[in-house]
């Protein structure tokens, strides 16, 4: 009877102590941090997505699979889209290789992908509604999902996070340069950037100008 005494006053003491113990921890443990969001001169640039210096981007959605997309400099660039082409599941694309197509008003401008490896989805609304790319581009907007095998180099060669705010500077920089009329669209004073970037400069080739930014001159 004193040995099963024992035996429950020991197992009483392990409970108790255990329940302290994972009420300390919860009490410790930090709450999820909620990506915020950043803007740079007007563009929107989450800081829980990955770039590619041609404007496409990177989301880890779980290990080795990543969605991918055209930033919000891109769409705005690209402007009023009529037409997406993308590669098909089970296409193998490799990182800074043409992958995306749009069409606007009979031209068409090409972007590279962020990722290498295998495609395993697109999404068929923003193929049948293109203005969500530039509605909700890191969103409802994505392109491709992708399985990437080798994850921890594919994201090794985007923007280090640190230098995405002055990469983005610098392309509403060299936009300005290239184009001073559309200063006031683009709104370097916090303010958002009209939808249709070029349809401030109707002079300007957008083919050109959207090759030039998205690296597939």
């Amino acid at each position: 009877m004193t040995v099963l005494l024992m035996l429950a006053t020991f197992l009483t003491f392990a409970v108790v102590d255990y329940l302290l113990n994972r009420k300390k921890a919860l009490q410790l443990a930090p709450e999820p941090r909620v990506p915020e969001l950043a803007y740079v001169d007007g563009f929107l640039v989450p800081e829980n997505v990955r770039f590619h210096p041609g404007h496409t981007w990177a989301m880890s959605e779980r290990r080795q699979l990543m969605r991918v997309g055209m930033d919000e400099f891109a769409a705005a660039l690209a402007g009023k889209i009529e037409k997406i082409e993308l590669p098909k599941p089970g296409t193998w694309i490799r990182q800074g290789q043409k992958m995306i197509a749009v069409t606007r008003g009979g031209e068409r401008t090409e972007l590279v992908s962020p990722v290498e490896g295998e495609v395993t989805a697109v999404n068929e609304t923003a193929l049948a509604d293109p203005k969500l790319l530039r509605s909700d581009p890191y969103g409802n907007g994505w392109l491709l999902t992708v399985s990437v095998p080798d994850e921890e180099n594919t994201i090794r060669n985007l923007l280090p996070l640190a230098m995405v705010r002055a990469w983005m500077r610098d392309a509403v920089s060299r936009l300005y340069a290239l184009q001073p009329q559309l200063v006031g669209a683009v709104a370097a004073d916090g303010g958002r950037p009209v939808e249709d970037l070029l349809a401030a400069a109707p002079q300007a080739s957008w083919t050109a100008v959207t090759r030039q930014f998205f690296l597939t001159e």
